[in-house]
């Protein structure tokens, strides 16, 4: 839930970064990959604390590492645009 809601705010920060120069879009976009990947693995750090001792213990350590390997993948994704972004001319 929690990291809907940084997408979220991720996605708009990039919106509005898209009225700004290339250098500021491009750091803007890096903050967003860390708050994202930061936020991916805080989701698997409660799933993994909700989970300890129980029955199902192994099952949520593997529901939290598809996390941090999703906000890893999303986080990748978003600092490769980041990096097309400086090598892009400002207008």
């Amino acid at each position: 839930m929690k990291h809907l809601l940084t997408r979220s705010i991720a996605l708009g920060t990039l919106a509005l970064a898209a009225a700004c120069n290339n250098g500021t879009e491009a750091q803007e976009v890096e903050a967003n990959a860390k708050a994202i990947e930061a936020s991916y693995d805080a989701e698997a750090q409660l799933i993994e604390a909700q989970a300890k001792n129980a029955p199902d213990e192994k099952l949520a350590e593997e529901k939290a590492d598809a996390l941090r390997a999703k906000g890893d993948a999303e986080s990748d994704h978003l600092k490769d645009m980041a990096d097309e972004l400086e090598e892009k001319p400002a207008n």
